[in-house]
């Protein structure tokens, strides 16, 4: 009797172990130290648009650099900074002393020359009348000599006179072609000294506002010429039409085009995006650094759309832009959209070497060497990993554009397919397929590891 009462208790223990183990296993209260907690999201449909990122400063789209034609002292300033102006506008005065006295130098030597040639043309006269009576007296004395009514010397002397007057007459009018061009000369002097004179007073090219003063009344200014762009005065521009110049990377900059939108922010506006347009796209790059450590970027100029930021109003300036010149700016450059496809978190893909392939496995009958050096180096592609009933399963796919946040799978997966997302290191290295995982919440997961 007491035989038959241990086996039933028995029965009934066991019974209740395995009860008991069925619940601990179901509960994760047993085998937790053999699955490897992880993350995990859907594929799902979303639109996704593709971003170049860049840093710029704003600047505005016009902007004239004023250089002076002539070097001297600053004595007088008719602006200041941030005012607006009018082409035609006088905007600062350099000293002009000098050129007013080279000016009247000048006018002094035309008149000079004019004067001369004066002399020249009544040279011209005197030795035209003097060459008239040589030649009536030679045109006497040639007849006379045939005649014999005067000597051979007599003759000869009146011809040589003759000659002589001709000379004259010849040189006479050349020294007046002289003069003439001495008084052009003079003239071209006199007009020179004149626009130099009047380039001492610098008129606005353009209207604008003064966007940048970079002298002093009494600083000493150089003009410019041909080896030189001369001292900047000062700039105008045009802040009611305002541009991003960016630096985008070479690696980037095939991607972007004439007419792509762009997401601007700007520090001085925080929790603020505005709309761009690009513009302008440089055919040469910029090159920083040398040999392997150079960095070559391509400069990008996007507008900005003033529909954007038309709540933002300068006070007593309603036409002008709420941006400064040199404020920082951050440029997200739409490239590409894509919309309702299949997407996954950007973190779920990983690179790896086809390891489903059957010649990747372990091979224990061959020697490990010479598989290493045998075996061809796989490509490395595109995976990622799907759970099946509590076990990670390596699936290759095929990837296309991307966001911050997630990436298009073109192909391998479906929207019923549910994705290991985290952690970073267990997708990206040490998860391998086949793994036992278990799904935990993200912030369980991260608070677990604290």
């Amino acid at each position: 009797m007491n035989k038959k009462r241990m086996i039933r208790i028995g029965v009934v223990l066991t019974a209740i172990i395995v009860v008991f183990l069925a619940i601990a296993r179901k509960q994760g209260w047993l085998g937790e130290k053999d699955l490897i907690q992880v993350t995990a999201e859907k594929a799902a449909l979303r639109s996704i648009t593709e971003t170049v990122s860049a840093n710029g400063k704003i600047q505005p789209e016009v902007e004239v650099k004023i250089s002076p034609d002539v070097s001297g002292e600053v004595v007088e300033l008719f602006v200041k900074e941030g005012d607006q102006v009018e082409a035609g506008t006088l905007l600062a005065r350099i000293d002009p002393k000098i050129y007013a006295s080279n000016y009247d130098r000048m006018l002094a030597g035309l008149n000079t020359q004019k004067a001369n040639l004066a002399n020249t043309r009544a040279r011209v006269a005197q030795v035209q009348a003097q060459f008239i009576n040589a030649k009536a007296s030679y045109e006497r004395s040639e007849r006379l000599f045939k005649e014999k009514a005067i000597s051979a010397s007599e003759y000869d002397a009146a011809k040589s006179a003759f000659e002589v007057a001709k000379a004259e007459v010849t040189a006479a009018e050349e020294s007046v072609k002289a003069a003439e061009y001495s008084v052009k000369s003079a003239e071209a002097s006199v007009k020179e000294a004149g626009e130099n004179l009047y380039k001492t007073s610098i008129y606005a090219p353009v209207s604008g506002t003064v966007s940048k003063l970079n002298v002093e009344k009494g600083e000493r200014v150089a003009g410019a010429s041909q080896f030189s762009a001369g001292t900047e005065i000062l700039r105008i521009a045009n802040l009611s039409v305002m541009e991003v110049i960016v630096s985008v990377n070479e690696n980037d900059i095939v991607r972007v085009a004439i007419n792509d939108t762009a997401l601007v922010e700007v520090d001085s506006y925080l929790n603020r995006k505005f709309k761009g347009i690009i513009t302008q796209i440089a055919t040469s790059a910029n090159v920083t650094g040398l040999s392997a450590d150079q960095v070559t970027n391509f400069d990008v100029k996007i507008r900005m759309l003033p529909e954007s930021y038309s709540d933002l109003k300068v006070k007593g300036q309603p036409t002008a832009s709420p941006f400064r010149p040199g404020m920082s700016a951050t440029v997200d450059i739409q490239t590409e959209s894509a919309y309702n496809v299949l997407t996954v978190p950007i973190q779920a893909v990983t690179a790896r070497q086809d390891t489903l392939k059957s010649e990747n496995r372990e091979q224990p009958d061959r020697n490990v060497e010479e598989v290493a050096e045998n075996k061809p180096e796989e490509p490395v592609q595109e995976f990622v990993f799907v759970i099946k009933e509590g076990v990670a399963k390596l699936q290759k796919v095929k990837t296309g554009i991307q966001d911050n946040t997630y990436i298009w799978i073109t192909e391998g997966l479906t929207e019923s397919d549910e994705i290991i997302t985290g952690p970073y290191r267990a997708v990206s290295k040490t998860l391998k397929d086949g793994d036992k995982v278990k799904v935990v919440d993200k912030a369980a997961l991260f608070e677990k590891k604290k």
